[in-house]
């Protein structure tokens, strides 16, 4: 087991939906956190699959579509995470629910799973996110930190850099 994973989930190349990479680049320029893994899963599909049965713990950051107000911090705890086989017109279509699936169904989802996020204004053509989810990436992050902490994990914040050299 190699304790716990982040994994920064979503397409960059689609506004909000790059969400969980934003959110994943702000944890690893920010913190320096002991004993979790941080992993750009982007779109990997089943290839996260090994990462996920790996992890003692997990946490997925990713826009999270639940219904509420854009840029609203949404935290999906495992009991509520969409874990079930989807319907595909190609095998090349895979997406998270998929591999939690898979995870599940081989008894190796970490028990501790939670999926924080926060709800998309605009999922479209853009490399932005939209001022709303821009806003709520420090409030997501610090979830993540207190979740973290709550496992037991030692986070502590980097120094910023400085603006200029001497």
């Amino acid at each position: 087991m190699s304790g716990s994973a982040v994994i920064g989930l979503g397409n960059p190349l689609m506004g909000d939906d790059g969400f969980g990479l934003v959110a994943l680049a702000r944890l690893r320029d920010e913190w320096t956190l002991e004993g979790v893994e941080l992993a750009d899963g982007g779109t990997w599909g089943m290839s996260l699959l090994p990462l996920i049965e790996d992890a003692e713990r997990l946490v997925l950051l990713d826009a999270i579509a639940a219904g509420a107000t854009p840029g609203e911090v949404v935290v999906l705890e495992r009991d509520r995470l969409p874990i079930y086989l989807t319907r595909k017109l190609s095998p090349h279509q895979v997406d998270l629910r998929d591999v939690l699936a898979v995870a599940e169904w081989r008894g190796k989802l970490p028990l501790e799973t939670v999926a924080i996020g926060v709800q998309p204004q605009s999922v479209q053509m853009g490399l932005e996110l939209s001022p709303a989810v821009d806003r709520a990436v420090e409030a997501a992050v610090g979830v993540v930190i207190e979740r973290l902490l709550q496992w037991g994990h030692r986070c502590e914040p980097r120094e910023p850099a400085s603006s200029c050299m001497r």
